[in-house]
């Protein structure tokens, strides 16, 4: 390649990088930064694994070519899976010699190489993986996050061939600065745990796996809304990166309501007792406020109103109040139910998720309900407690919810 393309793409590659310091959630970025490398030399396919302890942990994977089979807006199967970190795999060779890989030919690894290629996937799909560009997503302290691996690079006429040492340049270059963005990322995650575990303190019915799955829920609707709607990519992705936190705050507010009706062991409350926890939702709100960014925006609005009503009944609150003048373990004023679109679209979203956890999980004072039930009481739900068209996203994508769901429960 020319010095002027090779400057080209390298300043394309810093333009690219800019974009993903905007993130904030780190699912959000590890996706999208998978998605952009494959973009950067021309890959057909790939995924990104992060270290959990002593085993990668897959997050992602993307295959255009199995992508176009599909019907218009459905996405690949939810794939979760974790293996030890050993120079068996070739992911695992990856992190433990902390150096990229680049395999020509998946099928033809020499015999004495400590790694190889697991063909089974292949083999399920009728797919042929062949080049394989894999590498070490490294922190400015030399930790290893993950591992970033690329598939299948193609030339301008959609032939398979091998990355050759320009790819090795533009993924290295890209990966080392995109670390930067994912430790970013990573803080502001990790602020958010912390937050989510000191409302798990306090309430022992919320636990950190229900606001984890409420999240994954929600975005997977909010995805499938946003293409029945033709929301342009750019607010899609703009939206969906807040959407993944804000979700995960939705119940903060917990943590100002007293132990003797959180802990409460019968599920029955007094009408006093529930008009004070009903105050959790301008708690939660209290705590984004004055809103500093348009994520604090949101976690505010999901916070505050998701347990409004689209069809307005009285059922939903705490409907049109001043919730900064909200004194904590008093009970909640009633205000004018909200309605319909007047419920912010975050808000709507994890309205939705939050149920459909709380009635598939069990608690404290109730079993779970089956998968069959959950599904028919949402759409039994949809006109009155739930916005129609986010119920129809979330039958659409019914088997990823499931498929997530499971993936949860196998943790």
């Amino acid at each position: 390649m020319k010095r002027s393309e090779r400057e080209q793409k390298l300043q394309a590659i810093i333009e690219t990088e800019k974009l993903l310091n905007e993130i904030q959630d780190v699912d959000v970025l590890l996706e999208r930064l998978l998605t952009e490398a494959r973009g950067i030399v021309r890959a057909d396919a790939g995924s990104i694994y992060v270290i959990e302890g002593d085993n990668l942990k897959i997050k992602y994977a993307q295959n255009d070519t199995q992508l176009r089979m599909l019907s218009s807006g459905d996405k690949l199967p939810y794939v979760a899976f974790s293996f030890p970190i050993t120079e068996n795999t070739i992911a695992g060779a990856c992190v433990v010699r902390g150096e990229i890989i680049n395999i020509p030919d998946a099928y033809q690894i020499p015999e004495n190489s400590s790694f190889h290629f697991n063909k089974s996937t292949d083999i399920t799909t009728g797919y042929r993986t062949k080049s394989m560009l894999t590498l070490p997503l490294r922190m400015a302290n030399g930790r290893v996050l993950g591992v970033l691996q690329v598939i299948n690079a193609q030339d301008e006429e959609g032939n398979v061939i091998a990355f050759d040492k320009d790819a090795e340049l533009y993924i290295t270059h890209f990966a080392s600065n995109a670390t930067q963005a994912l430790e970013h990322a990573y803080l502001t995650n990790n602020m958010i745990k912390r937050m989510q575990r000191m409302a798990e303190f306090r309430d022992p019915r919320e636990t950190g796996a229900h606001v984890e799955r409420v999240s994954d829920f929600a975005l997977e609707i909010y995805d499938r809304w946003a293409l029945n709607h033709n929301i342009p990519n750019q607010e899609q992705q703009r939206f969906r990166d807040m959407l993944k936190i804000a979700a995960k705050c939705h119940d903060l507010g917990k943590v100002g309501v007293s132990d003797k009706i959180l802990k409460k062991v019968t599920p029955r409350f007094t009408d006093e007792e529930r008009a004070i926890m009903m105050g959790h939702t301008c708690i939660g709100a209290l705590l984004f406020t004055e809103p500093e960014s348009p994520l604090d925006e949101m976690a505010r609005d999901v916070c505050l109103y998701h347990h409004e009503w689209w069809d307005g009944c009285d059922k939903g609150y705490p409907g049109h109040i001043d919730y900064s003048q909200y004194i904590i373990e008093t009970p909640v004023p009633k205000g004018k139910p909200l309605k319909g679109d007047e419920i912010p679209l975050s808000a709507r979203i994890v309205a939705l998720a939050d149920v459909f956890d709380a009635l598939s999980h069990k608690r404290v004072y109730k079993e779970a309900w089956s998968m069959d039930d959950t599904f028919m009481e949402i759409q039994n739900l949809s006109g009155s407690q739930f916005d129609p068209e986010v119920v129809l996203a979330f039958m659409q994508v019914k088997e990823r919810i499931l498929a997530i769901n499971s993936a949860h429960e196998a943790m």
